[in-house]
């Protein structure tokens, strides 16, 4: 009589979704996971506290299909497989649908060019080392054109930041990024970064510092309320400070 024995891989492959964000993602967990285990792992994909956690299960056609609510079951016991999706429901009230999504409120950091430049695990090391893009061998002719359009963009920017008074009302226009108001505190180069810049004390704390950078002042204003932009994102005018809706009366 022959006998006939059932493999199943040790593995499953499932999409991660969750109540908390509209990001989702594709990971690989071990069935022998116990449910706990895997609560843990997704507290670290989705932000969901593991003691507020309904885990839901879907087909590929999005039909539910179970829901795991036992923390000592192992995953391989419920019937998920490849390209199903697990869903994680937030019951925790203090954690807000949308907290995860607002990259806003990330603080980001930056690096200098001068320090990115010095790199040399970086594309840009790699593209010199290449000889690719910027950095490829070109001839006289287009080097002195690529320096010729260099010098005129740096005059039509030097032309529209004179053209800005220190002390105006302004709107900040950036890719993106709402449109904010203002007041012009400085326009001029800078230590930072090359070319020409001009200063906003924002009417909001909607900026990244307080008139300073790298330990060099160049107008005072509130932590936050401060910002740099090029010339040609700041128009002039007159921008009152927008009315939020608080009346005089009101606390």
């Amino acid at each position: 009589m022959t006998e006939f024995s059932v493999v199943t891989s040790p593995v499953v492959n499932v999409q991660i979704s969750s109540s908390l964000s509209s990001f989702g993602s594709e990971k690989r967990f071990d069935k022998s996971l116990t449910i706990g285990a895997l609560k843990m792992k997704l507290e670290l994909i989705t932000g969901c506290p593991t003691g507020h956690m309904d885990l839901q299960v879907f087909t590929k056609d999005n039909k539910l299909i179970t829901t795991m609510d036992n923390n000592d079951a192992l995953l391989g016991s419920y019937p998920v497989d490849d390209g199903m999706r697990i869903h994680v429901v937030n019951k925790d009230p203090t954690i807000q649908v949308g907290d995860f999504d607002d990259v806003s409120k990330v603080e980001k950091y930056e690096m200098k060019d001068e320090e990115y430049e010095k790199k040399q695990d970086s594309v840009l090391a790699w593209k010199k080392r290449n000889k690719l893009g910027r950095f490829a061998d070109k001839s006289e002719e287009e080097k002195a054109q690529e320096e010729e359009e260099r010098k005129q963009k740096e005059r039509e920017e030097e032309e529209a930041a004179k053209a800005i008074t220190v002390g105006s009302r302004c709107e900040v226009r950036t890719p993106k990024v709402p449109t904010k108001r203002g007041q012009v505190m400085f326009v001029g180069l800078t230590d930072f970064k090359p070319g020409w810049w001009v200063g906003v004390k924002y009417d909001e704390p909607l900026g990244k510092n307080d008139g300073s950078v790298a330990g060099k002042r160049y107008f005072e204003c509130p932590p936050k309320y401060g910002g740099f932009v090029k010339p040609a994102f700041v128009t002039v005018g007159d921008f009152p400070e927008e009315d939020f809706g608080m009346d005089d009366d009101e606390m």
